[in-house]
């Protein structure tokens, strides 16, 4: 099996255990692709989770369920130290927290207060965790798919920007179609009564060459260029038009150059194709800059969202032909 085959038999998994929400599984799989964190927004019941372990159960490897709680502290998800006593030495003993595995589910990770937020910043940008002032490396496979829920308020941390730009993608979840939740019904009775059969997961080594192949999806000088003038417009909006300057207060990082431009090549490689094209850019760009844009007062006033501003940005920077 080839690693494009075996990412196609991941998708199609995931893709059977969660119907109707073609959308997020593809974006989970593009997050496994280009290594990067994936953070789920949707109202509760609408298959986050489900989908998050359907990729897990899919995958060889440790898969951990974090519930944030505002009682959670940091220890409680990287581990704890402790001093053991072996013949008649003190010793001292890192116990690895639910933190140490391959596919992480941050469970409403927007319940989590700020010292853990802290500790999920290190794991997620270093791939370590540092307690008792002892630094111990996460997994090579290390990946943070984190779930909020947009109607809870009470008990609630907004994420701090930086929590938010270390996520590649924030993907928005909707209602399933009215024939994929029939199917569910069907779906779940069926799971309810039968045994299913034990499958063959998908390796690491799997994995990991798919990766190495979507590095190498190749992209145009041009396409470069675009790539750059869409996050510059977000910067300097005047340059582009006085309709985005009065939206925008703060633009997308650097971070969010390299996620697009990862986030295409890894949305190129799943199509089957070697180069990147301006309908790769396209396709991902409203789930990479989403949550990284800073709106205006005068935006929000006129109940502009950021998926609108982001609509006014492609038609203001001119599309490549090429």
């Amino acid at each position: 099996m080839t690693s494009r085959e075996a990412i196609q038999v991941l998708e199609d998994r995931m893709n059977a255990s969660v119907l109707g929400q073609e959308h997020i599984v593809s974006r989970l799989v593009m997050g496994l692709l280009a290594d990067g964190n994936i953070l789920i927004e949707g109202l509760p019941g609408l298959a986050k989770t489900r989908a998050v372990r359907a990729m897990a159960d899919a995958i060889e490897g440790k898969f951990s369920r974090i519930q944030f709680t505002p009682d959670l502290v940091p220890l409680d998800v990287t581990g704890t130290e402790q001093l053991n006593v072996e013949d008649g030495r003190k010793v001292r003993h890192f116990y690895e927290g639910p933190i140490f595995g391959n596919i992480i589910l941050a469970d409403e990770i927007n319940r989590a207060p700020a010292k853990i937020q802290s500790a999920m910043l290190e794991a997620m940008e270093e791939k370590q965790v540092t307690v008792a002032g002892e630094t111990h490396k996460l997994p090579e496979l290390f990946i943070v798919m984190a779930t909020q829920n947009p109607l809870e308020q009470e008990g609630t941390f907004p994420l701090s920007e930086a929590q938010k730009d270390r996520f590649f993608m924030h993907v928005k979840i909707d209602y399933p179609k009215m024939d994929a939740e029939f199917e569910m019904i069907n779906l779940i009775q069926k799971e309810r009564f039968t045994q299913s059969e034990p499958q063959e997961k998908v390796s690491q080594e799997m994995i990991f060459a798919a990766r190495r192949e979507v590095a190498q999806v190749r992209f145009s000088e041009t396409i470069g260029r675009y790539i750059v003038e869409l996050v510059f417009a977000t910067r300097y909006p005047l340059r582009y038009s006085k309709q985005l300057e009065v939206m925008i207060d703060v633009g997308v990082s650097p971070r969010a150059t390299l996620a697009l431009i990862q986030c295409a090549q890894a949305n190129a490689w799943m199509h089957g194709r070697e180069e990147m094209s301006v309908e790769d850019v396209r396709a991902v760009i409203h789930d990479v800059f989403h949550h990284r844009l800073v709106i205006s007062e005068h935006a929000l006033t006129n109940k502009r969202t950021p998926e609108e501003i982001i609509d006014i940005i492609l038609t203001q920077v001119p599309t490549p032909k090429v």
